[in-house]
């Protein structure tokens, strides 16, 4: 199959595919690569990155620089004793340049039509302004009304009105267009939280997953993982919320912000967005037009006071260019 290394043709029954690339609060990641190491789900095929991916810097690990490797994007299978629908998931540990998705899409549906895949499942996060010890609930979109009125059954919230970014999204809109129906589970996550794995809300979404497939699948693993995060969370807000003589109240609009904002001096942007800034950077270097679309990304990530000098420089350079 031409752009895919296939190291294996398992036989599979009716599967699903279901793919996750890294996003907010790593939510579709952490969950499918918790499925995959639960299941035993094994690798069969990759996608060459050399066309979708490109470095934009290099690692030091103790005053050494060395070349990283470019991301991987794999295929596993599980096949499933107990129900009718077998599985393919679809890993990929950063987000491919956009420009190319068709294309890159188009390899993953390769796969997809092959195994005559009877639907396409991703998930994704969604901010919302909650607290990060609430249980978050999941919400849903469908490609068609037959698979929106199926999923209504499970208690899911519907979501009527917005988007999906990135490519736990946008696949999903490929793969439609090309005849392939699916769904998009939706895990909530806290707004000043964005910028840190979430396992509560991969456990969220994985939970109605299996609800919805019949799948019998031990998930304490990530609240367990979840607990651990929440606690280095509360040790956060203990340190920026005093609250005299009484209980801690609810989490003010002032208060998200001021917490969003240390958290980025504590936290990482995911791999795929620091490399889609980096690129942004970039393009703003050779056209100065291109810097609206990155002051969008870094607000978006809240992260643009670290980048600010950076970002200041564009315009200065571009000035003396002028002179």
């Amino acid at each position: 199959m031409e752009g895919i290394n296939i190291n294996k043709k398992p036989r599979l029954k009716k599967p699903y595919l279901i793919v996750a690339w890294p996003g907010m609060g790593e939510v579709a990641f952490k969950a499918i690569h918790y499925l995959i190491e639960k299941l035993g789900a094994e690798e069969f095929a990759n996608i060459p990155p050399e066309y979708f991916y490109y470095l934009v810097g290099v690692e030091i690990k103790g005053g050494v620089l060395s070349m990283p490797e470019l991301p991987q994007s794999k295929f596993y299978f599980w096949r499933n004793k107990e129900g009718k629908n077998d599985l393919i998931f679809f890993l990929s540990n950063a987000q491919p340049d956009l420009t190319k998705a068709e294309e890159y899409s188009q390899r993953i549906l390769h796969i997809a039509k092959a195994f005559k895949a009877q639907a396409v499942v991703s998930f994704a996060s969604m901010p919302q302004a909650i607290d990060h010890t609430q249980e978050p609930a999941v919400w849903f979109a469908a490609t068609s009304e037959e698979l929106k009125d199926k999923l209504k059954k499970h208690s899911l919230n519907l979501l009527t009105d917005g988007q999906v970014s990135g490519m736990n999204g946008l696949f999903l809109g490929i793969a439609k267009k090309e005849g392939l129906g699916g769904f998009c589970l939706l895990g909530e996550i806290p707004l000043y939280t964005i910028q840190i794995e979430n396992p509560r809300a991969s456990h969220a979404v994985l939970n109605a997953f299996c609800n919805i497939l019949g799948l019998k699948v031990d998930l304490t693993g990530l609240l367990e993982q979840a607990h651990t995060m929440e606690t280095e969370i509360n040790r956060l807000l203990d340190y920026l919320k005093t609250v005299p003589n009484g209980p801690p109240t609810p989490i003010g609009e002032d208060e998200i912000e001021r917490i969003k904002k240390a958290l980025t001096q504590l936290t990482k942007l995911p791999g795929s967005i620091k490399e889609k800034v980096e690129k942004l950077f970039k393009e703003a270097g050779d056209d100065i037009t291109k810097a609206n679309e990155l002051k969008v990304e870094l607000d978006k990530w809240n992260v643009y006071k670290e980048y600010e000098d950076r970002f200041l420089d564009l315009f200065r350079k571009t000035k003396e260019k002028g002179n």
